[in-house]
């Protein structure tokens, strides 16, 4: 599941730059500042992969330690502005060179801790790496730079979410919308929180805000299927994925979900389909070749099912998803079976 939006903001004094998955930096500079953190996997973000790491806390260091560290990191970069790597860290990230915008972030709030935008993007380019705990750092680092950064609490809320502390999570998202009440990835997060605490009427309500502001983005209607799903209403979920699907089409998740809901109606033609769109999508999701090995063994099709329940065990095996490797493996093991007693 992603916490995020599809696309982060990439701040800039005069406007936001779109970027598909970036996240933070400053939990390496002060690491006693870093607020520890346990991440759902979104994703992008597989979005619907759980990641169970700590629970994330906000730390703080000495004002005198911090400013001996900011004196010895002012002295190594004579001749360039704090604004100066802001800048080259958001030319790297225009050609996709993570890592290297990552430097160019930290080296900027090196210079410069308090430079809201710099500790902002540098969030955003460590979350897109996958370095939650540093990410949610320096979102947090933004904040005191700026306490009326609402994206910058929306995605703290986002990190804290993922790390499992919704009271605090909660928190920043609602002070989000106290200064934005139009901040749409602070009512999506805020209907992921609501999500996790199986409350699924206020998510909808929520995920509706998010699609009502942010309307670009296909998760929130993607997730609104989901709550809608678990309440058995499936006509709404369905009207939904396919909104999620209108808006992009190259949604793995939403293809996946239509497919499962086929697959429940004996739709078997038309799930397979479905499953096909969403490993086309996203060739790495294995969820799509487990869909398709089940319609195929429904069809008894026993050589196209193994070949792709084959591929889905490798991929969660490579994951680290070991339960969903097993099942795939069993699902093998049962067709070689089968196959040896009709010989």
């Amino acid at each position: 599941m992603r916490l995020l939006l599809h696309k982060y903001e990439f701040y800039t004094r005069s406007s936001f730059i779109l970027f598909g998955g970036l996240i933070s930096l400053a939990a390496a500079l002060y690491p006693s500042t870093a607020i520890s953190a346990s991440l759902l996997q979104t994703s992008n973000l597989n979005r619907n992969a759980v990641i169970k790491p700590k629970n994330l806390e906000i730390l703080e260091i000495s004002l005198e330690t911090r400013k001996k560290i900011e004196k010895q990191i002012i002295a190594q970069y004579v001749g360039r502005s704090a604004e100066d790597f802001l800048n080259e860290g958001l030319q790297l990230i225009q050609t996709q060179q993570v890592p290297q915008a990552i430097q160019a972030f930290r080296k900027a709030t090196e210079l410069n801790p308090d430079l809201a935008p710099a500790q902002y993007n540098l969030g955003l380019a460590l979350r897109q790496s996958g370095q939650l705990q540093p990410a949610a750092t320096a979102f947090y680092n933004a904040i005191q730079a700026d306490p009326k950064f609402t994206l910058a609490y929306a995605n703290l809320g986002g990190a804290l979410l993922e790390g499992g502390n919704f009271t605090q999570a909660n928190s920043f998202l609602q002070k989000a919308l106290e200064l934005n009440p139009k901040e749409g990835i602070a009512h999506y997060n805020l209907g992921l929180l609501y999500k996790q605490q199986r409350d699924c009427k206020r998510a909808i309500s929520a995920f509706r805000k998010a699609m009502k502001y942010s309307k670009k983005a296909p998760e929130p209607a993607y997730h609104t299927g989901l709550c809608y799903l678990q309440q058995g209403r499936k006509k709404r979920a369905r009207n939904y994925f396919r909104r999620a699907i209108k808006i992009n089409p190259q949604y793995a998740e939403a293809h996946y979900s239509m497919g499962s809901m086929l697959f429940d109606q004996g739709k078997l033609e038309d799930a397979l389909k479905a499953f096909r769109k969403s490993a086309e999508a996203n060739n790495n999701y294995a969820d799509a070749y487990y869909g398709a090995g089940m319609v195929f063994i429904r069809l008894n099709q026993y050589p196209q099912a193994a070949q792709v329940l084959r591929y889905a065990r490798d991929l969660y095996a490579t994951n680290g998803n070991n339960q969903w490797a097993q099942r795939a493996g069993q699902l093998l093991e049962q067709i070689q079976t089968n196959n040896s007693q009709r010989r």
